[in-house]
Parts: C-alpha cells; structure tokens; sequence
C-alpha cells in the first residue's frame, strides 16, 4: 500500500492545501492528514477546529484520514507505516526551505519526499495570509474551503 502523510498546522486549511490533498489522493491509495502539535506555537484556531475543518472538507473521499500527532515527522510516519511525505510548493522560497527538511529526513530514515507545485491560481495563499484577513476583518471565504468558517 502506498500511504502517505501531509503534515501541517493547518491552521486554517486553505485552498492551496485543498488543492494539493485532492491532487495527492491520485498518487497514493491513502492519504493521512497529519496536524502537527507544536506547543510552542500559538493557534488561531483550535485544534479541535482544524480537525473539524479538515474532516468536514474531505468526509466523502475514502482515501483520507485526518489524525493529530507530536514530534518529528518521521517518526510519525514509521508510527503509521507511511513511506511518503506530501508536501506543496508554491514559491522558490517554499522549495528552499522544504528541500533543507526533505534531505534531512532522507538522511534519518528512508522516507521519501514528494512535491507537488500548487495551482497557479493558489500559488499566493498561505495560512499566515489567510489569518491577517481574518483578523482584519477581511473577506477570507476566497481562500479557504466552505468548511473552514469563523465563529
């Protein structure tokens, strides 16, 4: 079985994210949603919202499962038997900075990193974006899904 991890904060899901999970369901026979917890960061959202946000969007598609985990990537991924990470990229910087996690991870296991170009159309939304319009009382609901709403 090919399985796969797309790790992130998701904190919101955007379209950009959207995008690349539905273009990743065609590459592998299931793919994990993996929401790092990262204690040092502080959320916009809940992590119980981003579940929710995420499971709501893809709770059609067989193929996905939405989990919470801890720690290093890799080890998350031995934990559930996936020999693949997911990842977007949507910028020269984007490339950089996720190559520098890719080589490091191929050197302390032997998972493999995949990536996959965001549609031009979303190349321009990122998270922290999508924040600062809802935080500025914005129009967000171009960049994110339907489910992702604030209360």
């Amino acid at each position: 079985m090919r399985r796969a991890i797309f790790p992130g904060s998701f904190d919101p899901l955007t379209l950009g994210h959207h995008d690349i999970i539905l273009r990743g369901i065609t590459l592998f026979d299931e793919l994990i949603i993996a929401i790092g917890v990262n204690a040092e960061k502080k959320y916009m959202f809940s992590l119980e919202e981003r579940t929710r946000f995420i499971s709501e969007a893809f709770k059609d598609e067989p193929k996905i499962k939405v989990v919470t985990y801890k720690g290093l990537t890799i080890d998350f991924c031995k934990e559930v038997e996936a020999h693949f990470i997911l990842r977007g990229l949507r910028n020269p910087g984007d490339f950089e900075f996720e190559k520098a996690i890719a080589h490091t991870n191929r050197e302390l296991s032997e998972i493999e990193t995949v990536f996959l170009l965001t549609s031009s159309g979303k190349s321009f939304i990122s998270s922290s974006i999508v924040r600062d319009v809802i935080r500025n009382g914005g129009d967000y609901t171009g960049l994110v899904p339907k489910t992702v709403r604030v209360q």
